[in-house]
């Protein structure tokens, strides 16, 4: 098995051993869901970072997967670090069943390809 391609960037002070195995981590389970085509060439790139706001310090997450032909990308921030890696992860996810929809014609909405292709009743 090969190791993902997968870069956490952030500074220093905020981003501990912890941090970084945490979201390297959550990155590593994105790879899961991606089309076979998409896995040999797919990396994923993590930014972490700390914002002063006037109701106090937040953490912000951000996660860019390089796909064929496609970036997707996830952002958003609240007072927890981990919290905030959690939530991107599932905005990338939401994002990765669409381009799985729309690159794999067999799992549209309805999956009407599937259906007729695995039905040994029906031939055309």
């Amino acid at each position: 098995m090969t190791k993902n391609a997968i870069k956490v960037n952030g500074n220093p002070e905020i981003v501990d051993n912890t941090v970084r195995k945490y979201a390297e981590k959550r990155a590593d389970h994105l790879f899961k869901y991606l089309p076979r085509h998409a896995k040999r060439t797919a990396t994923a790139e993590v930014k972490l970072d700390q914002v002063n706001h006037e109701h106090g310090n937040k953490y912000e997450a951000e996660i860019i997967l390089n796909l064929p032909n496609k970036k997707i990308t996830a952002k958003d921030s609240t007072g927890n670090m981990m919290a905030a890696i959690d939530i991107v992860e599932a905005k990338i996810m939401a994002q990765l069943r669409a381009y799985k929809a729309s690159v794999q014609p067999f799992l549209g909405k309805h999956k009407l390809i599937s259906r007729l292709k695995h039905n040994p009743e029906k031939e055309l």
